[in-house]
């Protein structure tokens, strides 16, 4: 376990704050709203001409729910990050002028740049008055200003931005059409695995290839890139090879990890596996490569994004015509991660078994250490829990929804098989911590970016949010605390 005080990351480390901190903003906008893309593929796997069930009256729901309904809710989601309901509000009809403008391009782009923007333009004009408001005309002004605001922005996006947007959409249409018209796509492998792993996973799924795929699913009833970033595929070659040829605290872990990242869909899960020992990328680059291959191959693709990326995700949402080739990239994009992964870490296993494995197990020797001696990080934690000042603990990650709730059901079976009571243990995305925090725990990789979010929470850094050694420690110094005031 690292537990630290706020400080100042390195140049490199801000890069990648930076980043992610972007991509968790794209996903953020995404993520609430996969439910309707759950509905909308459901529709159209029912009643469009090649459904299961066609029926023409019905399919009559799939088009504007795709091109109006779903834009709408990601631009009112994405108003609503930047300038609370209202903001949201702007965003929506914001949005509107684009969706318009193009009736029949699927806008989830110019949403996602549609809402935000407004929303914080609004923001900052509305500071120009903030406090001058006579008492009693607060009401009027404040919804009659975001009107008329709303209007403008709306015209503006329907004369202008829509027109950006076409021309950002034709970029990177004709991109991944090189990439498609010349065989190319399984390259795109080389930037999404190593990109997943830095925990941009989120932004690279939802923020890039789910507008893709609903355009192209719009056409064809199925996309292949719905399965680029979510095949589980990679990640479980890689854990089974940890489980057959890895060391000490990783191969003792990988089981249950394949369990939750085959059948819960939380990728997460893998990332610490392959940040222990960076090579392994290359194993995953295969992997997926080989995935998006076979599905060139067979042509198959799914009708909507399949979040979480489970099997039983992935085969819910695989178009009727594509069972064979989803499966087959499953199954050929893991075999190769596996085989790949089993030579690199057969490479590596005698240095490994020397080292104690010391890469993946640091935070457990830190651990021992620290409840040996005394230490300036875990002297604030426990000095925190004596004075009765740890009673809400967050779980954050990405998007607050895959490892962190995997981690709070962790440490909260962990307090009450402890006695510990009055502790709140929730989870969320990094970009919704709100300052309420005492305790944040994150993956080291995350653990700036939740530091800049929640500067006076003590921060906790673990390895691997199944079964890290910080939970107990975090257990015994709340309970110790407890027990010492009764």
């Amino acid at each position: 376990m690292t537990t630290t005080s706020p400080s100042t990351p390195s140049a490199l480390g801000q890069t990648r704050v930076r980043v992610q901190r972007f991509g968790s903003f794209l996903s953020n906008m995404i993520l609430p709203n996969i439910a309707a893309f759950i509905a909308w593929g459901i529709i159209t796997a029912f009643f469009i001409p090649t459904g299961w069930t066609p029926n023409e009256t019905l399919a009559s729901l799939v088009g504007p729910i795709l091109l109006t309904l779903i834009p709408v809710l990601i631009a009112f989601t994405g108003g609503r990050m930047v300038y609370e309901w209202r903001g949201g509000v702007i965003g929506a009809v914001t949005a509107m002028g684009v969706i318009v403008a193009e009736p029949d391009r699927v806008m989830i782009l110019g949403a996602m740049i549609a809402g935000p923007l407004s929303a914080w333009i609004f923001k900052q004009i509305e500071r120009l008055w903030a406090g001058k408001v006579r008492a009693g005309f607060e009401m009027l002004i404040d919804n009659f200003s975001a009107g008329i605001f709303a209007f403008g922005a709306a015209l503006a996006a329907f004369f202008g931005l829509s027109k950006v947007v076409v021309w950002i959409s034709d970029v990177f249409g004709g991109a991944v059409g090189f990439l498609v018209d010349n065989g190319l796509l399984p390259l795109a492998s080389i930037i999404v695995e190593p990109a997943k792993v830095l925990f941009l996973n989120n932004a690279i799924n939802h923020g890039v290839f789910t507008p893709l795929g609903a355009e192209q699913a719009a056409e064809t009833g199925k996309s292949i890139f719905f399965l680029i970033e979510a095949n589980p595929g990679p990640g479980a070659g890689l854990l089974l090879a940890i489980i057959v040829f890895g060391v000490g605290a990783a191969r003792a872990t990988a089981p249950a990890a394949f369990i939750i990242h085959f059948f819960g869909g939380i990728h997460e899960i893998y990332f610490p596996f392959v940040l222990a020992k960076p090579a392994l990328i290359l194993a995953m680059i295969a992997g997926g490569a080989t995935g998006v291959l076979t599905n060139v191959i067979f042509g198959s693709g799914l009708r909507a994004p399949a979040s979480p990326g489970s099997i039983f995700a992935i085969l819910f949402q695989t178009a009727s015509d594509s069972f064979v080739g989803v499966i087959l990239s499953v199954v050929l994009s893991a075999a190769v991660t596996f085989l790949v992964a089993a030579v690199i870490l057969r490479a590596s296993r005698k240095r490994d078994l020397a080292a104690a494995d010391e890469a993946f197990t640091s935070a457990v020797a830190q651990t021992q250490a620290n409840k040996g001696k005394e230490s300036a990080a875990l002297s604030g934690l426990a000095a925190a829990a004596a004075g009765g000042g740890i009673s809400n603990i967050v779980f954050a990650c990405d998007a607050g929804m895959g490892s962190s709730a995997m981690g709070a059901t962790v440490l909260r079976k962990k307090l009450k098989d402890a006695g510990v009571t009055g502790v709140t243990v929730t989870n969320k995305a990094i970009a919704n911590l709100d300052g309420k925090a005492d305790l944040v725990i994150t993956q080291q990789q995350l653990t700036d970016r939740a530091k800049k979010q929640e500067p006076n929470a003590i921060h906790v850094s673990v390895d691997n949010f199944m079964a890290s050694p910080a939970y107990d420690e975090v257990v015994t110094t709340v309970a110790e605390s407890q027990k010492a005031k009764k």
